[in-house]
């Protein structure tokens, strides 16, 4: 679980975080264009939205009455869902949808709206995934997780060693855990722990919206079209857990291959809290871009296959990333840094399932502890 005293990074490669934010700053100087939305990304707003509510409304309203057509809507209902997540309120709750705080805040409450949490998001996301990538019991999307290992850190356990077979299934459960359990558990973890304060928030406001937006989100999803069709209660939470696990397996797919993937690294911090290098330069080391030649691809999961860019510019619209990527890139190989990226998503995701079965392989023991002089990189 994350502390409450904060880790330090080193104070090096200082040049290339000049020479990078300069060539970035440059690019959008010289063409003249803002760091955030466009008409692209107002298009791609409108349309994910509509792929979300659009069958949606098919379905309560009678227009579509067939089962086998009501469950092909809820599939697309959880494309759009997935849409949202990646495309619209991820960019929102980082504050590079728009210039213009309040609408960054209402489009990033989509999240609330689709049943999550986002002041939840952004602490887990902002804070400490984009702070520590892949520092163990700072990351939590790498954090011990029971039946998943997903750093080289994490205790063992003996069904770990199935874990690259069975977690293609668990993937999907992602967006259920968090709507049910997980928001409830970290807003109460983050108020202990002190990470809410540290974000200036009202615990007792927060408390009303998760609550407020859950009941939204149950009476829409669940309530609306028990009392307006004539689905049985029982059908209405299956097509909710067919359009849910369709959108927690695309989003985990996603991110996923993005930090647990040969080749990053898994950096720990020295009896002082520090590690070894910079941020930007800990972000190249934890990180790796996928697809980024295939337009469709980026376009539908917004631009995280460039991962990167948006992990050393998570406050730049990811409409604009293909275009700073090759910016960043020489960037980096100036610098002798590492930019690592695969050509496709499978193979991505083939390095995603190598990894998954590597750290599912019981540790040998460590005869050098385990330190930023030490850290743990696996191929």
């Amino acid at each position: 679980m994350a502390t409450t005293r904060s880790l330090t990074f080193a104070a090096t490669s200082r040049d290339f975080v000049t020479t990078l934010n300069k060539r970035v700053n440059d690019y959008f100087k010289t063409h003249d264009i803002s760091r955030h939305a466009n008409i692209e990304m107002a298009i791609k707003t409108i349309f994910m939205f509509g792929l979300y509510f659009g069958p949606y409304f098919l379905v309560i309203t009678g227009v579509v009455t067939d089962m086998a057509w009501q469950i092909g809507l809820v599939i697309i209902m959880g494309l759009g869902l997935a849409g949202i997540g990646l495309s619209v309120m991820h960019d929102a709750n980082h504050g590079a949808y728009s210039k213009r705080q309040w609408v960054n805040t209402t489009i990033g409450y989509s999240l609330n709206l689709i049943g999550a949490n986002a002041f939840n998001w952004k602490i887990q996301h902002n804070m400490l995934h984009h702070s520590y990538t892949n520092v163990h019991e700072e990351d939590e999307d790498i954090s011990p997780r029971g039946v998943l290992r997903l750093s080289p850190h994490s205790e063992w356990r003996y069904m770990h060693q199935f874990q690259f077979i069975y977690a293609w299934f668990l993937y999907g459960l992602m967006t259920l855990v968090w709507m049910v359990a997980k928001d409830f558990v970290r807003i109460i973890r983050y108020h202990k722990n002190g990470l809410a304060r540290k974000s200036n928030a009202d615990i007792k406001e927060e408390w009303m919206i998760l609550l407020g937006t859950k009941i939204l989100y149950v009476g829409y999803i669940f309530a609306l079209p028990v009392w307006l069709t004539d689905l049985y209660w029982w059908q209405v939470l299956i097509g909710i857990f067919i359009m849910q696990y369709i959108a927690g397996f695309i989003l985990a797919i996603i991110f996923q291959p993005a930090h647990v993937i040969e080749g990053t690294e898994y950096p720990l911090p020295d009896e002082n809290r520090m590690l070894e290098n910079n941020w930007a330069v800990h972000q190249l080391l934890t990180t790796t871009n996928f697809a980024t030649t295939s337009r469709w691809f980026s376009w539908y999961v917004g631009g995280l296959n460039f991962q990167i860019e948006h992990h050393l510019f998570p406050n730049i619209c990811h409409v604009h990333y293909r275009n700073i990527a090759q910016i960043v890139k020489d960037t980096a190989l100036d610098f002798g840094l590492p930019y690592h990226c695969k050509k496709t998503f499978w193979e991505a995701i083939a390095s995603h399932a190598r990894l998954l079965k590597q750290l599912g392989k019981r540790p040998a023991p460590f005869t050098t502890p385990l330190t930023s002089d030490n850290p743990v990189k696996l191929y």
